[in-house]
């Protein structure tokens, strides 16, 4: 696991950025086993207190859970990975709209350019 960490932004809120990033792409499925707050602070070479700090953030948003001594699971409710898809989608576009929303550019000039855009990148 490979996270390139920002300077801007809580190391731990990234790390749950990385998971759900995981979930929307289907890389992590329903139920999966993931690693321990140990090992993951390991692999990502972090504090073990920020990996157990996005753990419990994750637990508490339903998106994973632990039970007993049992490793941390992803959830297994589709719902909630729906939900998160819909999140990063939302994030994307609200990022996009507040970057063109400042030159001025008009929604039908903007759409043709993303649509061709878009389709060149899945493309290549």
């Amino acid at each position: 696991m490979k996270i390139k960490f920002n300077n801007r932004d809580p190391v731990y809120v990234q790390v749950i950025r990385h998971f759900k990033e995981q979930m929307a792409t289907g890389v992590i499925e329903p139920g999966q086993e993931i690693p321990s707050r140990r090992e993951l602070a390991n692999q990502l070479k972090i504090n073990p207190n920020t990996a157990q700090r996005a753990y419990k953030e994750m637990e508490e948003e339903g998106l994973i859970f632990t039970e007993g001594n049992l490793p941390s699971r992803m959830t297994t409710d589709e719902k909630v990975f729906q939900a998160v898809r819909s999140e990063l989608i939302l994030e994307a576009v609200d990022a996009f709209v507040n970057a063109v929303r400042t030159i001025n550019v008009p929604l039908d000039e903007v759409l043709p350019i993303i649509e061709q855009k878009y389709k060149k990148e899945c493309n290549e």
